[in-house]
């Protein structure tokens, strides 16, 4: 099991935080994922034979928000 935490900006409401843990805890591999919005990140769980910090990322962009490791 591998942690990553990585900066995402562009969330601006309690709703914004929710779609962000979804779609990261929905990525096969991901096992805990803990988005603040006040902190500007998500802290990740994962298991990185499943998958990628570059597949959560393009999954965070897919949604409309921008992410930096």
């Amino acid at each position: 099991m591998q942690s990553a935490t990585l900066t995402v900006s562009g969330m601006t409401c309690g709703g914004c935080v929710r779609s962000v843990t979804n779609l990261l805890q929905g990525l096969d591999g991901v096992t805990k994922a803990d988005v603040s919005l006040e902190a500007k990140r998500a802290v990740v769980d994962y298991d990185a034979a499943k998958v990628s910090v570059a597949q959560m990322k393009s999954a965070i962009e897919d949604a409309g928000f921008e992410v930096d490791a």
